[in-house]
């Protein structure tokens, strides 16, 4: 048998950054231990899977080690295969995921990611999370993951995490940010727990910062980087209930892959 298999670098514009992204289509949902196989053979932070369903899309992603209910650059990488490979006429792409529907747009060569929000709710500081980090976060939120809130890019930078220690955190991971230099906020992403030390860019951890930041500074619209090494960069805006993730992709790799 052999599988269609595309490598997608999201929210860049450019090879060699952003997050990359294994984007498999499928005709029929395979056995969920192959598919975490194939995850785990790619190596990438998420392999996603989808198949065609009436006019919407099924969907899911893995990581190497685990499945997990949501991933905004797998989703963007999706997106890009089928508005340019599958389906070039398309405007929009309904999926249907653990996490409800998803409904992606394009402008040209921006994407739009429409996800549900997560608000995160502020936290009693937690030494185990500063621990974790090397230094003692500012403000403490949290919904899913911990949200450490820094005073400069700088700091952002500086980080550098006893990956170790996050085994006495329990939660999917840590997002540390700040505002940015250039850009309205700047963040990192941890997430030892999924196989993922620290992930380029991630769709996920901005469904917490987006509401966040838009209420600390007063906007709806906000540019923001996540300065990880890859980096990448996104348009972001909260209305409330949901979160408008807008970046572009760029292709890498076009194979197959033989079972």
């Amino acid at each position: 048998m052999k599988l269609p298999i595309y490598i997608v670098d999201a929210f860049t514009k450019k090879v060699f950054s952003g997050n990359p992204a294994a984007v498999c289509p499928l005709t029929e949902w395979l056995p969920e231990e192959l598919l975490q196989n194939i995850a785990m053979e790619n190596n990438l932070s998420e392999t996603v899977f989808f198949i065609k369903n009436g006019e919407s899309y099924d969907i899911r992603w893995m990581t190497p080690t685990t499945e997990v209910p949501l991933c905004g650059h797998a989703t963007l990488a999706s997106s890009f295969v089928i508005f340019n490979f599958i389906d070039k006429d398309a405007k929009e792409i309904r999926f249907n995921s653990k996490s409800g529907e998803l409904i992606i747009t394009r402008n040209d060569e921006l994407i739009t990611l429409n996800f549900p929000a997560n608000v995160p709710q502020k936290t009693e500081t937690n030494e185990k999370v500063g621990l974790a980090l090397g230094k003692e976060p500012k403000e403490l939120y949290f919904n899913k993951s911990y949200l450490a809130i820094f005073d400069s890019q700088k700091e952002i930078l500086e980080i550098k995490p006893d990956f170790r220690a996050f085994e006495d955190v329990h939660s999917d991971g840590i997002i540390i940010t700040a505002p940015g230099d250039d850009v309205d906020f700047v963040s990192r992403y941890f997430v030892p727990s999924a196989g993922i030390d620290e992930d380029p860019v991630t769709g996920f951890a901005h469904t917490l910062l987006t509401p966040f930041w838009a209420e600390r500074l007063g906007k709806k619209q906000m540019n923001a980087k996540q300065v990880s090494k890859r980096g990448g960069e996104l348009i972001v805006e909260y209305d409330g209930n949901r979160v408008f993730l807008s970046g572009n992709a760029v292709l890498y790799s076009v194979g197959e892959i033989n079972l």
